[in-house]
């Protein structure tokens, strides 16, 4: 796979208000630090100089975050109206996200809603991690929900694997790895919370990817799905081998769901959305 550049930038929505980009794995979005050598920020300086905006911090005004090792959508707001207007719908729980992942292991289940409440781990040594309520150390855990779908089973460079959906209905810190490793299923190449044996030092990234964004701001609704990053023929250790749920009825489903009503804020642990259907639904 191509290694990140600053000139390989990969835009999947323009507007006048908006960017949305395809981030690479392995990028931070902003840094200060001398030694960081790529970052979106630069990579969008050097492609967009015109857009940059000298009122904010790093030149562009991010409406959300993505992890330095998860690729996928990620919007940038233009102005500053635009922002404010993101910013909104966020705040609001309007926007639908959706993510493809590989999780280590056959899931048996079609279709798992993961509960745990997430806080911070305050264990000497695992500064800047989360866990799940119950474990030792987690501080102010809270409600979260993650709602999976598996496509497929296979194997990864030999090794059991599951490529699935995942849509968070909240938006805890690592809630996506912090839910899989939970389940029993962690992100193949997920240095933090995967396995502690020698399994990851096989994949070249971890395989996270934010796949579906929508955010239906006052002015237009930024809707965006990117490329599947989780395929054969781009990556030859990952062999699919029975297809569970076809992808593109789930990208239908998000597609045809109503956006949130604002005054709803959104659906409450443990009461699962019917957003993404099972097999035969």
């Amino acid at each position: 796979m191509e290694p990140g550049s600053v000139e390989n930038l990969s835009i999947v929505y323009r507007s006048r208000d908006f960017l949305v980009v395809n981030k690479h794995w392995d990028v931070r979005i902003d840094s200060k630090a001398w030694r960081e050598t790529l970052t979106l920020q630069k990579q969008l300086r050097h492609r967009f100089p015109e857009l940059a905006d000298p009122d904010t911090c790093y030149g562009f005004r991010f409406c959300h975050q993505l992890d330095f090792s998860t690729s996928g959508a990620l919007c940038v707001a233009l102005n500053k109206a635009a922002a404010g207007s993101a910013y909104r719908c966020f705040k609001e729980r309007r926007v639908t996200k959706a993510y493809l992942a590989l999780l280590r292991g056959h899931i048996q289940e079609s279709r798992v809603t993961i509960s745990h409440a997430i806080g911070r781990n305050g264990t000497e040594g695992r500064a800047h991690t989360m866990c799940i309520e119950g474990t030792q150390g987690c501080e102010n855990p809270k409600p979260s929900l993650t709602e999976l779908v598996v496509l497929e089973h296979g194997l990864y460079a030999g090794d059991p694997v599951s490529k699935v959906l995942l849509k968070p209905l909240t938006g805890r810190t690592h809630q996506l790895r912090v839910h899989c490793s939970a389940l029993g299923h962690p992100v193949v190449g997920d240095l933090t919370y995967g396995e502690p044996s020698g399994q990851e030092d096989r994949p070249f990234r971890m395989m996270l990817h934010a796949f579906y964004l929508r955010i239906p701001t006052d002015a237009e609704c930024v809707e965006v799905c990117t490329p599947d990053p989780f395929l054969p023929s781009l990556d030859a250790c990952w062999s699919p081998h029975t297809l569970l749920q076809p992808l593109d009825q789930l990208v239908q489903a998000l597609r045809a769901t109503p956006d949130p009503d604002p005054e709803d804020r959104g659906p409450r642990p443990g009461s699962p959305s019917a957003i993404l259907p099972g097999p035969g639904r």
